[in-house]
């Protein structure tokens, strides 16, 4: 077998390729089990400290072996960053002519289909998304691969994106007249051909839950799958296992059947007079739920009498239209399609009339102006493995945070993955000399109103000793606000808060503006890279613990009760210990990286399991002195004078 070790030190071919190429013997350990399991068609658990260089490590062996390897990221950032700059570098170093291929789902590939659909496909779009419209079609004559990310320039959130991309919903598969040009069909045929194809967890889950129709089966099989950032996974599985049926799909049916009748049929006036009835319906549906966004248990919900009526009436005009449409569906394929959806959110939506069965769990979720239903199972351990048996291969799951005080198993309980080898490698940084833990004393307990201003109180000696360059990272939006308003008046360092602006335009002005403090919440803790003195100080308000009124963690916690299980410890503490050391992990992101992680939460001392998240914990110094803030930031501050002096 290669030696990988040799390969990743300072004797090996990454040294010409990479300016300052650190030799790192945790990275080399890490490749060489990496190695040993794809040698030995096994699965692997591994956790890699920041700073290891965990994709290098997979990487080297994976391209070595000879295998067809899947390789799922958490994020389409992380995957365009790995195939289109990971992968060259490695391949050119490896020099080994491995095929590659990207692939993500169809909701990023232009729909040819739908492009050309015409005007009865944008109705009811703003002048303003108009106005992109011109710009998609300059670009639909160029692009080779239809990928939407080329569209540099549209906003992730447009309205005209859902109308130009194709769903496993509408998509009229080889009945459709663009099926050889379809950018969907070949990018897959292009993974198939593939050696190494890289993913994201979005769409390798999507592939495991749904199997679609029209295209058979999106993934190749491989012999391994590498799941990179797989803390992710036990949510994003519980997603995408579940079924949602959401006002947004009814939309997107009663656009689509709008433009079907109007292309195909167009004699029977009384379809389009019960779309309109549908739009209303739909309308006062979501009114019902009241105006404030909730996530609440379907029972508690169902129990309400203007919902329900509410949704029969709803439920009442949408068989109509699907009788309807019934009469209408051999008149084409787009209006066949269109009644075969109607069909199948029929039957959803009286599983919420009939109320939830044992496995599954029922609930609501609004947002803005629309709203979700929600089917989620219980436990999706035994569906993970048995999707997983179809593909027949080997697993690794790899990130910086899988273990809770050295113990995998919250992880691995989750995904069903029993007797599987986990291993852990501490980040190579020198956590002693480059951090320093603060614990504030005499902050009240979390759930008194006067917290967050307790929290900024705080944080504002500690934001003056570090000139800034500070990240305040908080557990809920109204926490956040609240300091943001706190914060306003009492400091003249630039303030940014998440919501004010896209998150890329955010991080690059944290980036670019000096002593800037940033303020965030969930989408902050994690996937967030800010290296050198612009961020050197990370506050955290609370121990992120998951709310307890969540409809989802409330179902699980009692049928843990029920197994003579303690959800709070079992469940609640390690998946709140993953969580922080993902806020933790933003702090230091390089060998010569210094800061102050400032954690507020009185719970990390006063409580018996907050041993358990300090013991989580990079091994740093702590103290509960601000003096010893203020002496750390000037000693470091000092160092950097001298440094630029010399």
């Amino acid at each position: 077998m290669f030696n990988v070790h040799d390969i990743l030190s300072e004797t090996g071919p990454f040294v010409d390729c990479i300016d300052g190429f650190t030799v790192r013997p945790q990275q080399q350990q890490l490749a060489q089990t990496i190695a040993e399991v794809l040698e030995n068609d096994e699965s692997l658990v591994c956790e890699a400290g920041t700073g290891t260089g965990k994709t290098f490590a997979y990487l080297v062996p994976v391209l070595l072996s000879g295998k067809r390897v899947i390789i799922s990221t958490g994020t389409k950032h992380l995957q365009d960053q790995l195939y289109y700059k990971d992968l060259p570098i490695v391949r050119k170093a490896l020099n080994v002519p491995v095929v590659t291929a990207l692939l993500k789902g169809r909701e990023n590939y232009l729909c040819l289909h739908r492009l050309e659909q015409g005007d009865e496909n944008f109705r009811y779009l703003s002048k303003e998304d108009l106005l992109e419209l011109p710009k998609v079609k300059q670009w639909a004559t160029q692009t080779d691969k239809g990928d939407l990310a080329e569209l540099i320039n549209l906003p992730e959130d447009a309205a005209i994106r859902s109308r130009i991309v194709s769903s496993a919903e509408n998509c009229l598969g080889q009945d459709c007249s663009f099926y050889d040009d379809c950018f969907v069909f070949k990018a897959r045929r292009k993974a198939n051909e593939a050696e190494v194809i890289v993913v994201n967890h979005h769409l390798l889950l999507a592939d495991l839950a749904l199997r679609e129709s029209g295209f058979g089966e999106v993934l190749p099989k491989a012999d391994t799958i590498i799941f990179d950032e797989a803390h992710q996974l036990p949510g994003l599985a519980s997603d995408f296992f579940s079924q949602t049926l959401s006002s947004r799909q009814f939309t997107e049916l009663f656009n689509d059947t709008t433009s079907a009748y109007l292309t195909d049929a167009g004699d029977m006036e009384e379809v389009q007079v019960e779309i309109r009835e549908c739009q209303t319906s739909l309308r006062q549906l979501r009114l019902s739920f009241g105006r404030k966004e909730r996530r609440s248990a379907w029972n508690e919900v169902f129990a309400d009498k203007e919902i329900r009526k509410a949704l029969q009436d709803f439920l009442d005009h949408l068989i109509k239209l699907e009788k309807y449409l019934d009469t209408l569906a051999e008149r084409s394929k787009s209006l066949e399609n269109c009644w075969r959806r109607c069909s199948t959110m029929i039957e959803m939506l009286q599983t919420f009339m009939e109320r939830e069965t044992e496995d599954l769990i029922q609930w609501l979720e609004t947002r803005g102006q629309g709203f979700l239903l929600h089917q989620t199972p219980l436990d999706i351990s035994t569906t993970f493995q048995a999707r997983l048996a179809e593909h027949g291969c080997n697993t690794i799951y790899t990130s910086a945070t899988l273990s809770v005080a050295e113990d995998f198993t919250h992880f691995t309980s989750q995904l069903g993955l029993s007797d599987i080898n986990a291993q852990s490698w501490h980040s190579p940084f020198d956590y002693q000399k480059q951090a320093l833990l603060y614990l504030p004393q005499g902050m009240p307990e979390p759930g008194e109103s006067i917290y967050t201003e307790a929290v900024v109180n705080m944080a504002l000696p500690v934001i003056e000793a570090s000139q800034g360059h500070a990240f305040l990272l908080f557990t809920s939006h109204r926490a956040m606000n609240e300091a943001y308003r706190l914060l306003a008046g009492r400091t003249d360092y630039p303030l940014l808060r998440q919501g004010d602006a896209p998150r890329s335009e955010l991080l690059q002005s944290f980036r670019k503006t000096k002593h800037a403090v940033l303020l965030g919440t969930s989408s902050f803790w994690e996937g967030v890279d800010v290296r050198g003195k612009a961020l050197s100080c990370v506050i955290i308000d609370k121990l992120p613990f998951a709310p307890p009124d969540d409809p989802v963690f409330r179902a699980r916690a009692a049928k843990m009760q029920e197994n003579g299980q303690n959800p709070f410890m079992t469940y609640q503490v390690p998946q709140a210990v993953i969580n922080l050391k993902q806020g933790v992990g933003r702090l230091i992101r390089d060998a010569t990286d210094y800061g102050v992680l400032m954690i507020c939460d009185p719970r990390i001392i006063s409580k018996p399991y907050g041993k358990i998240f300090l013991n989580s914990l990079p091994n740093m110094r702590r103290s509960t002195e601000l003096a010893d803030v203020d002496e750390f930031f000037f000693e470091r501050m000092q160092g950097d004078v001298l440094s630029l002096s010399s």
